[in-house]
This record gives structure tokens, sequence and C-alpha cells, in this order.
């Protein structure tokens, strides 16, 4: 936030143009990704077209808020409107990963052992076990494939995002400190191991798909696997993201140890990915 003093009014921005741009988008990105993915010739022009778009969008929606920040447009009250918006973004986020997760237990837990009761015989393939990530499913058609354990990518990843943790809530006393140096410093540590999280992650896909056969087709199996850690590897990047257009803002001196939400709301999303890739380690790779 800019060290000059905050308007005494609600800040209330005009018409802006950026909503319309990101709709566009949207549009243009889903529409490209159904043609890429049905092998349309439109598709990958215009997936491409929709994420042009959209990194325009987000440079210009961006750039006028932080202009806006940065001229003392805003004022607590219109902190705490900022502040009750990420909170219900991350219940949002919350509830979109309890969806998986209550798939990933309804499958699990009383899908699998109800299949097993029946008579594979009379309503199964006779060859079907009742037993997660085993067999070739009821119907017979699942390839063979290798579930992925917790070592050794997962288990350092999950060391990676628990360091990240560490390391971000560093960056943010020495935020509140006037530590610019400090702030700078961990900060910079905090997206690196974002990144390389992802890096691991890339990794362990390649090894899933070309070692274990283990692919988004194998079965409620993979189509768990791959849609949790997925999305989660998703939101990791989009995180990372954040952070770094923070570090840039921090840079050029945005921030003051009393004012400075936006470093806070990245914090928070990054900290609650911290704790999804926890139940995701705990229920995907170990149980």
């Amino acid at each position: 936030m800019s060290s000059t003093s905050h308007a005494p009014y609600y800040f209330v921005p005009a018409p802006s143009k950026w909503p319309a741009v990101g709709s566009i988008a949207m549009i243009l990105t889903l529409f490209g990704a159904v043609g890429t993915i049905n092998g349309q010739a439109y598709g990958p022009w215009t997936l491409l077209t929709g994420f042009a778009v959209l990194i325009y969008m987000f440079f210009g929606w961006f750039g006028t808020v932080i202009a806006e920040s940065e001229s003392g447009q805003y004022n607590s009250r219109v902190d705490a409107s900022f502040r009750w918006s990420m909170s219900w973004f991350i219940f949002s986020e919350v509830m979109f990963f309890a969806a998986f997760f209550g798939a990933l237990f309804y499958a699990r837990v009383i899908s699998m052992p109800w299949l097993g009761d029946l008579d594979h015989k009379s309503f199964l393939w006779p060859d079907f076990l009742a037993q997660w990530g085993k067999g070739s499913g009821p119907a017979g058609l699942i390839e063979e494939y290798k579930t992925m354990g917790p070592f050794w990518i997962p288990t350092i990843n999950t060391a990676l995002l628990l360091t990240s943790g560490v390391t971000l809530t560093i960056a943010h006393h020495a935020l509140r400190e006037s530590n610019r140096g400090k702030l700078n410093f961990w900060l910079a540590a905090t997206i690196l191991l974002g990144f390389i999280f992802v890096g691991f992650q890339a990794y362990e896909y390649i090894h899933a798909y070309r070692d274990l056969n283990l692919k988004l087709t194998s079965g409620i199996f993979g189509s768990t696997f791959f849609l949790l850690t997925g999305f989660h590897g998703f939101h990791v990047c989009v995180g990372a993201i954040m952070l770094t257009v923070i570090l840039a803002r921090c840079v050029r001196g945005h921030f003051r140890p009393n004012h400075h939400f936006a470093f806070e709301a990245a914090a928070w999303y990054w900290h609650f990915v911290d704790v999804v890739w926890l139940g995701l380690y705990i229920l995907v790779y170990w149980l």
C-alpha cells in the first residue's frame, strides 16, 4: 500500500472493461479446450488466443487495482471488503476440493466394499477384486497398472511445501518489521520452492504414465489420483504466480508494515494449498 494518507470515503471504482475482457477470455479458453480435446483444427489456436486475452486481462485489471491502492484510494473499510472477498474465495476452494475428497471417500469406503459383497460371476467381471488400486475394474476393461506410493517424490514435495510455508511466514514477519532485504530473499525462496514442487510433480506424472501405466483412464483410482493431484498442482502454479507478482511489488517498494493485504491474501492462499497437500499426501499416497 502507499505511504500516502487514505481516502476518507469508501472507494467505488469506475465502470471497467476488464470483466467483459475476462468473459471473452473464458469463452475462448473453454471452446479452445473442448476443440483441442476433440481434435478439432480450431482448438489449439482458439485456446492460445483465450490464454493471451486472459493474460492481457490479468495485467490490465491487476495494474488498475495496484494503481488505485498505491494512490491511497483504499481505506480500512475497503481493506475489510478485500478480506471478506478473499475469505469467501478460499472457502469456495475448500468446497471444490471437498467434492473430490468426497468422491474418493465414496469410491473407497462405500462403493468398493459394496461391489465386493456382490456375486462377481453374476453381476461383475469374474476376476474383479474389491481392493483399492487392484484389479481390472467391474467390466475387466482397465489395463494393468501400478499405484503411486509415497516415496520418494511425494514425500520430497511434502517437505518442499511445508518448508515454503515457513519461508513465507519469515517473509511476512520481515515485511512487518520493514526489513525489505529479508522480505525479498525469503519470498523469492518461497516461490522457488513452489516451482520446484511443480517440476517434481511433472516428473512424477511422466513416471506414472511411462513406468507404471497409471493414467487418467485407469479406473476410479486413476481418475481420482490425477484429478486431485492435478488440480492441486494447478493451484500451486497459481499461488506461485501470485507470489511472484507480490515479489515484484515488494522490489518496487510497495506495501507498508501495517497495511499490506495483497501480500496477506497471497499468503492465505499459499497456506491453504499447503493444507490441501497434506490431506492428499495422507489419503492418496499413504492410505
